[in-house]
């Protein structure tokens, strides 16, 4: 089975360049399901209903997320109601929406997929570790051996702690959340592949999807600036991964960046 992970869509640039490219890239590499972050879709900060419905449109499974998935408030009930719509499964008990997925793929295969949320550098939700164990004992209980997990992460040790962590009990940890492509991909010991962040889709004339000038000022007056998208140079990044559909071991795993 051959994955694509979209890395962080980031505002209507990221859009339009995922939909330049996403069937391009599923047919190169015959992708079998679509993956995609999109918690910064909506103006770089959160993610509404209707493009939602836009990434569900042009070909994406399954949409994870992060931190700013709470910024639009009309996505709350969505995310009750859509079960391929993911927020990090560590977030409290009573928080809407959920972070895991059964996905039938086909008529032989399903994939589970998990959304974390990492707490170094952020907020103090419950711990991603403890619950990844349980939310991969619930998915293998219902006989899901193939799960892919996306966990939203600033810290590259405690991403990696948890790729280790998970190794040999699911099948990919890709890391999320930076904007920042890493190129350490790998298969580890036990066959989960690995990366400690995918990158972004949308403008690299930017700094990680801000307008530079705005992000420069931020740092020389630390003063408060209003947020505004970069434009130019959209690229569209992310990964494949390959994975044995008897095993649930990754045979391969790829990194892609492709400019518009």
């Amino acid at each position: 089975m051959n994955i694509m992970f979209i890395a962080d869509i980031v505002g209507e640039q990221g859009i339009d360049v995922c939909f330049a490219h996403i069937q391009e890239v599923k047919a190169q590499f015959d992708v079998h399901v679509v993956i995609a972050n999109g918690e910064n879709s909506a103006g770089g900060k959160g993610l509404t209903p209707q493009l939602t419905f836009r990434l569900f449109d042009m070909g994406i499974d399954v949409i994870t997320s992060g931190n700013h998935i709470w910024n639009k408030s009309k996505i709350l009930n969505l995310l009750n109601e859509q079960p391929n719509l993911l927020r990090p499964a560590n977030y409290p008990p009573g928080t809407p929406g959920h972070g895991s997925v059964k996905l039938q793929v086909n008529d032989r295969e399903t994939l589970g997929v998990l959304n974390l949320q990492g707490r170094s550098f952020m907020y103090p939700i419950d711990c991603p570790f403890r619950t990844a164990d349980a939310e991969i004992q619930n998915l293998k209980s219902q006989g899901i051996s193939l799960i892919f997990v996306d966990i939203h992460a600033e810290a590259t040790a405690e991403k990696m702690a948890l790729a280790w962590h998970l190794d040999g009990k699911v099948s990919a940890v890709i890391g999320s959340h930076t904007h920042v492509q890493t190129a350490d991909e790998r298969i580890l010991t036990k066959g989960t592949a690995y990366i400690t962040d995918a990158g972004m889709s949308g403008s690299f004339h930017s700094v990680i999807g801000m307008d530079k000038d705005v992000a420069i000022k931020r740092f020389m007056t630390q003063m408060p600036v209003y947020y505004k998208l970069g434009t130019g140079d959209p690229r569209f990044c992310g990964v494949i991964v390959g994975i044995d559909r008897d095993s649930g071991k990754a045979v391969n795993i790829q990194r892609f960046e492709i400019p518009d």
